[in-house]
């Protein structure tokens, strides 16, 4: 099967292509709390390697993997590395298009976890949670004031 036929949107990619997929801790508000979920979401090779070098994260675990393991032309599979709990996170099959273009662009991206197997030293932490379902809501006391001279021409 070739690369165009089995990604229409991604002629560029094909099944063998490298990518990380890991697994994070986010969370859900309902009625003023707020509750963890698992998800699973592509990691982009510039998110590794900023995690691996240690900074605070949400992600567990992250597995080496490739596109065509979790991707299936538009349909997501599942890796079994994953509790069955875990959730698909939204636009999964874009975002893992787009994270395995970026293992091919910074191709040293890819000795950080060797592919085929899971990586779990992160400096995992939910202290700054990662709500998925907040809204930014903008009030006007929010603007800036700005000088009444800014706009004119002097």
């Amino acid at each position: 099967m070739s690369a165009a036929t089995a990604y229409p949107n991604a002629p560029d990619l094909s099944g063998e292509d490298y990518l990380v997929v890991g697994l994070a801790t986010c969370f859900l508000k309902e009625d003023g709390e707020v509750h963890p979920v698992k998800i699973v979401e592509p990691i982009p090779s510039a998110a590794l390697e900023a995690i691996v070098k240690g900074i605070p994260t949400s992600y567990e675990m992250a597995c080496a993997t490739t596109l065509g393991a979790v991707l299936e032309g538009e349909t997501v599979k599942m890796l079994p590395e994953f509790p069955p709990e875990a959730q698909i996170c939204d636009d999964f099959v874009s975002r893992a298009i787009a994270a395995t273009r970026t293992y091919k662009k910074r191709e040293e991206a890819r000795d950080l976890i060797a592919p085929g197997s899971i990586y779990r030293e992160f400096n995992y932490s939910t202290e700054r949670k990662r709500v998925l379902n907040s809204e930014n809501l903008v009030r006007p006391e929010d603007n800036i004031k700005q000088h009444e001279y800014t706009h004119k021409v002097l």
